[in-house]
């Protein structure tokens, strides 16, 4: 697929994605969302972590609005058709793909933006970062998994706080409410994000089962946590890098993974 919307790179086993459309501050629309799953397939295959990040000054300032348009004169619209068909396919890959994702947000993450930073397993934020839940200003309801994702991450009151009120949740408060994992200068944002995702890079094969078993725990029972746990070490304990990792503890060096 030629992208248009996003651009893709690799680099040291590291995919970096950003979408692409500063004009409107990387609004969602079809074809990014079909760019943004091609490129998540596309590193499944042939990366061992993500970057995800915007071009310009914001993430993702949720959907194309100029895209309903010509919708509103139609009583059986139904926007939710844009979710179905390209952005919640991008959400489920985010978190399906074996390879850990690293989202990094530089102003807007609103809309649907918002519910693609925190799919992120690790979330960067820039300090002119924010989180908002724009969609009771547009007469609409969250979207991009955003229910789901904030309620677990900040819990009921405040996720419903956001939802309700649409108020934008300024990085530092974001930090504060446990809903990113740091907060750096926006001019130190991208070698941040992809120095992080290098260290996830050449981390072991297990990278991937943690990040199976803890998605999973979000959503089960403690006794079907402990199968998970259980099963994972049995995969990760037959890898060449749980050999590596004993041997290298025991000569008291460094291990050197290779993600098999």
């Amino acid at each position: 697929m030629t992208y248009e919307k996003i651009l893709y790179s690799l680099e040291s086993g590291v995919a970096r994605i950003s979408m692409n459309d500063p004009a409107t501050r990387n609004a969602g629309s079809a074809q990014m969302g079909e760019e943004l799953f091609d490129a998540l397939n596309r590193a499944a295959f042939e990366a061992r972590a993500v970057v995800l990040t915007g071009e310009g000054k914001a993430f993702c300032s949720g959907a194309n609005l100029g895209d309903a348009g010509d919708m509103l004169a139609d009583p059986r619209r139904d926007v939710g058709t844009l979710l179905d068909r390209h952005f919640n396919p991008v959400i489920i890959a985010m978190r399906d793909m074996e390879q850990p994702v690293v989202t990094a947000v530089r102003g807007a993450a609103a809309g649907v933006g918002a519910g693609l930073a925190m799919a992120g397993d690790l979330i960067l934020c820039g300090e002119s970062g924010f989180f908002l839940q724009a969609f009771r200003h547009v007469g609409l309801v969250p979207d991009g998994g955003s229910s789901w994702l904030l309620t677990r991450a900040v819990g009921r009151v405040r996720a419903m706080e956001m939802m309700l009120l649409g108020e934008r949740l300024p990085a530092a408060r974001a930090l504060e409410w446990g809903l990113v994992n740091r907060v750096v200068p926006d001019e130190e944002l991208d070698a941040a994000a992809l120095a992080l995702a290098g260290e996830l890079a050449r981390g072991p094969w297990s990278l991937r089962r943690i990040k199976q078993v803890a998605w999973a725990a979000t959503d089960c029972t403690l006794e079907q946590a402990l199968i998970n746990e259980r099963l994972g070490q049995r995969d990760a304990s037959r890898t060449e890098d749980f050999v590596e990792g004993v041997t290298a503890f025991a000569e008291k060096r460094e291990a050197v993974f290779t993600g098999r």
